[in-house]
């Protein structure tokens, strides 16, 4: 089994327009509802791949509630931690050729009692698991080291554990050792302080991660594909979107792929940007299943340290 953590979800409301324009009254041509938060969105693709998993995360307000009842349908067992406050919206504006504008709110602030009882259910949880992925923002007052906690708490009960993070929070993690980061092209340019112009720059900070005791990073790349670091070597992976719909949990859908497909290796690394590009031609946050994948289409080779990253997606 493989349990997500999330500790900022979601519900995420993705709105099309044929172009947003600042200060214009705008006619929506589609709306979806969705539930979000990036180990939310992990969880929605293992289950639809079949995969054995449970979402952890807290829930408050009408909004917890709702959430909870839009993962029924897609077959994700939830584990809620009640809070006081009421889960967060989001809002992503899509124009019709697929540019995404997103708005995110902060999130309720958690308290200690709240935050402690998330830590301890991810450990009781990550006994039972095959791999602990803790994914995501953290709420008003989580502390910075949320992750690397939970990275502490998922090595004590056995399981592996992956992070998908930004800023401070995925630097404390790395920090713990975890088995497996995800990071995409800006992530990985903060952890090495400067810009990363080329796949050569993100594989020595891949190189220094590993060095310092993370296991393998897997970089996502946006429209330059994915990275993979390990001990067995280094590959890149890319392929082409038919149609760019919402770029919204692609790398969420990078993230499950890999883990589908064993979290080890070029097919691994082939599967999981499988996996990102058909999410990219999904409405809203949807999540692929197995039948939208195109895996024979992704071109997967050993690093090239020379190719430009300048102008990639982030």
């Amino acid at each position: 089994m493989i349990v997500t953590v999330t500790p900022n979800p979601s519900l995420d409301r993705t709105i099309l327009v044929d172009e947003l324009v600042r200060g214009a009254v705008h006619r929506a041509r589609r709306v979806r509802l969705d539930p979000g938060g990036k180990g939310v969105n992990v969880a929605r693709a293992l289950a639809a791949a079949g995969r054995s998993t449970l979402a952890l995360l807290p829930s408050g307000g009408a909004e917890g509630v709702r959430l909870a009842e839009l993962l029924a349908p897609e077959a994700v067992p939830v584990v809620e931690v009640p809070i006081r406050s009421a889960t967060r919206s989001n809002l992503a504006v899509v124009d019709a050729d697929g540019t995404t504008s997103k708005f995110n709110e902060p999130g309720p602030e958690l308290t200690e009692a709240e935050i402690a009882a998330l830590e301890t259910k991810a450990a009781e949880l990550g006994a039972r698991a095959d791999w602990l992925v803790a994914c995501g923002s953290l709420p008003p007052g989580c502390p910075a080291d949320l992750h690397a906690r939970l990275v502490h708490a998922a090595r004590r009960s056995g399981a592996r554990v992956a992070v998908d993070a930004s800023g401070p929070p995925l630097a404390a993690a790395c920090a713990a050792d975890p088995d497996l980061v995800t990071p995409n092209l800006a992530e990985c340019a903060e952890l090495a302080g400067r810009p990363l112009h080329h796949l050569g720059d993100v594989l020595d900070t891949a190189r220094r991660l590993r060095a310092s005791g993370v296991g393998t990073v897997l970089v996502s790349l946006g429209e330059h594909g994915a990275v993979l670091v390990e001990d067995t070597g280094s590959w890149h992976a890319s392929s082409t979107a038919s149609v760019v719909r919402s770029t919204v949990g692609a790398g969420d859908a990078t993230l499950a792929g890999f883990l589908l497909a064993g979290a080890a290796g070029p097919s691994a690394l082939r599967t999981a940007v499988a996996y990102g590009t058909a999410a990219v031609e999904q409405a809203g946050t949807r999540m692929p299943a197995p039948k939208d994948l195109r895996t024979g289409d992704v071109r997967v080779s050993e690093a090239d340290a020379s190719l430009s990253l300048d102008g990639a997606a982030l």
